[in-house]
């Protein structure tokens, strides 16, 4: 046992510990915050559809794992990498994953997780005899959401590490800091732009390589069903943070992934039945988002003129499953992706934005963006600022990675409650389809 009293302590937006407590209550609030399980095609044998999520520890690929949980009774394999507690904590993914795991058996749900590197063939190789011995040698969906800062070719074992930076010329931007006090600051970063073989090694790590590797690794292996459905997570964003982001080296690992995505469609259309599709979420406080220049400042911002309006990643992976299961059409752009970012783009939330943006200064700032909220998100990344959560209290820290159901033990001591993959749980509305999103108007400086 090692119980200790956790407090939050961060250089910027990375913090060197995580509440383990903190994680799991984050964990039940998103799965409650889903909708009441959906009526979707079971597959035979009439259990739920066989999912494999990548990256299923943060993010939006947690939301994707719970989501596909709670709302569509999946059952599967969730792929992570994550640190396991030692002298510091573990991360939060770490306890995000355990909590995830314990709700899953609790409700039914027969969720395998393997921590490992996900660009590797070893990890693809017990992914395969998973699905082969635990799952009927079928696969229904492959969710993949992976952001990392490098990749090693399986084939060559060079190393791939990803950057960002801009394209053809120095960015600068203002950007959301706080100091040492926690006050807020805005500033001006400058970031050089790529040189070399920056946009390739780029594209190596975070473009649709790996994704396209996996579908071909598990199809070789005939484990991929009739029908199969697959979808990458990736954003698009605001016109104001376009040339460190969509127009800057993720831009074009995100261009070469939606490439990707068209190649797999044809693909797996001819094959199988199967589509391949990318799927663009809207803006949130992730892990990935708070590195990147002005991102935290335009979120702090767009929480600022939307408020609860802002639909959470829970929400927009809800609307991705009932799309991709059949519950609802599939609703794609002109370029073959599904689309969660309308309420964000749209041009009375942009102008309103770009508005604030303007005038925004470190003297500015608390009356244009929501930064309370914001630096909750922020450190709700961590397992901290939950309600419910008494910070003051120990807290078991060396929570074990969670086994298969079978041989699962209760790493949290919750109680365990028999059901099945259609059983009803608490729901809560879940904002879609905003034709006319509410907008705050401006406060005066």
């Amino acid at each position: 046992m090692s119980e200790r009293v956790i407090a939050p302590k961060s250089r910027g937006f990375l913090f060197l510990d995580s509440h383990p407590g903190g994680c799991r209550q984050l964990v039940d609030e998103m799965w409650q915050a889903v909708p009441a399980p959906v009526t979707a095609p079971v597959p035979t044998g009439g259990e739920g559809p066989v999912a494999l999520v990548i990256g299923s520890s943060s993010g939006y690929g947690l939301a994707a794992t719970i989501a596909g949980l709670a709302r569509v009774g999946i059952r599967g394999i969730g792929v992570c990498f994550e640190k396991a507690p030692g002298r510091r904590t573990g991360t939060a993914g770490w306890y995000r994953t355990a909590a995830t795991a314990q709700l899953a058996r609790q409700h039914g749900r027969d969720m395998v997780f393997l921590n490992g590197d996900a660009f590797s063939d070893t990890v693809k190789e017990q992914v395969a005899d998973l699905l082969a011995e635990r799952f009927g040698g079928r696969l229904d969906f492959l969710i993949y959401s992976v952001a990392a800062p490098r990749r090693t070719d399986p084939d060559t074992g060079d190393v791939y590490a990803s950057v960002l930076k801009p394209i053809g010329s120095p960015y600068t931007t203002k950007t959301l800091v706080f100091d040492e006090y926690g006050a807020p600051e805005v500033k001006e970063v400058t970031t050089a732009p790529a040189e070399g073989d920056d946009i390739e090694q780029t594209v190596a790590v975070m473009g649709g390589t790996d994704w396209e590797r996996w579908i071909t690794f598990l199809a070789e292996r005939s484990l991929l069903a009739d029908g199969f459905a697959t979808a990458a997570l990736s954003y698009i964003g605001s016109p104001l943070t376009a040339a460190i982001y969509r127009q800057g080296t993720i831009g074009a690992a995100k261009s070469h992934l939606e490439a990707t995505a068209r190649t797999l469609d044809e693909r797996l259309s001819k094959t199988l039945g199967g589509r391949a599709m990318t799927s663009v979420n809207a803006a949130a406080v992730t892990q990935s988002s708070t590195a990147i220049p002005g991102i935290a400042l335009y979120v702090g911002l767009l929480r600022g003129v939307l408020g609860d309006a802002m639909v959470a990643p829970i929400g927009q992976l809800v609307e991705l499953w009932e799309q991709l299961t059949g519950a609802r059409p599939l609703d794609v752009d002109d370029e073959g992706r599904i689309r969660h970012d309308a309420w964000e783009l749209a041009p009375s939330v942009q102008n309103a934005v770009a508005e604030r943006w303007s005038t925004a200064t470190s003297d500015t700032i608390t009356e244009l963006a929501e930064l309370d909220w914001f630096s909750d998100e922020v450190r709700r990344l961590y397992g901290f600022s939950v309600p419910g959560v008494d910070y003051t209290a120990a807290v078991e820290t060396d929570v074990p990675w969670p086994t298969p159901a079978s041989r699962q033990e209760n790493p949290f001591n919750l109680p365990h409650e028999r059901g099945t993959w259609r059983a009803d749980i608490h729901t809560q509305p879940t904002a879609r389809n905003l034709r006319e999103t509410p907008v705050r108007s401006t406060p005066s400086s």
